[in-house]
């Protein structure tokens, strides 16, 4: 039985947000490809391997301070985020709150779904202690700089990365 995080209720609709199952990854990836750049980053081909997206999922569901988490509306999956819980020494050995890959999927966009996962992923930073909660967004992303800009984030930092 999966573990149920919360229950949402939308307009219209019932939500519930839970742990991701091995079954849900074909519906994480299918999130993760409908999106304009995730469409380069997976399987553009569309001939998935799925061995890099189990080792993955592996990984990421035997460690406690990861949550993988999707909406599920009756059966079908609407939404992903990945929740990461980071040890730290700074900001006085503050444990951060990392959000990361939240896809909705087009026909749930701009009803709310969106806030709803954020407003549970603030309470559930809240709960484990954790006095910031951050995530990282693509510079080309903007609406959801203002979607992030509307729930309270701020653009504080620059991010790098490197590709190998």
């Amino acid at each position: 039985m999966p573990d149920i995080l919360a229950k949402l209720n939308m307009p219209g609709s019932s939500i519930t947000l839970r742990r991701a199952t091995r079954e849900d990854l074909p519906a994480i990836v299918g999130l993760l490809v409908n999106d304009p750049l995730g469409r380069t980053r997976e399987a553009a081909s569309g001939a998935y391997d799925f061995r890099p997206y189990e080792t993955a999922f592996a990984a990421i569901d035997s460690d406690p301070a990861q949550v993988l988490v999707v909406a599920t509306e009756g059966i079908d999956v609407v939404a992903t985020m990945q929740l990461s819980f980071i040890p730290g020494l700074a900001r006085r050995g503050a444990l951060r709150a990392q959000v990361e890959a939240v896809r909705v999927a087009a026909s749930h966009r701009s009803r709310g779904l969106g806030a709803a996962m954020f407003e549970w992923v603030i309470e559930e930073a809240r709960r484990r202690g954790c006095p910031i909660v951050q995530l990282t967004t693509d510079k080309t992303r903007a609406d959801a700089h203002r979607f992030y800009e509307r729930l309270g984030f701020t653009a504080s930092h620059d991010g790098y990365k490197l590709q190998l």
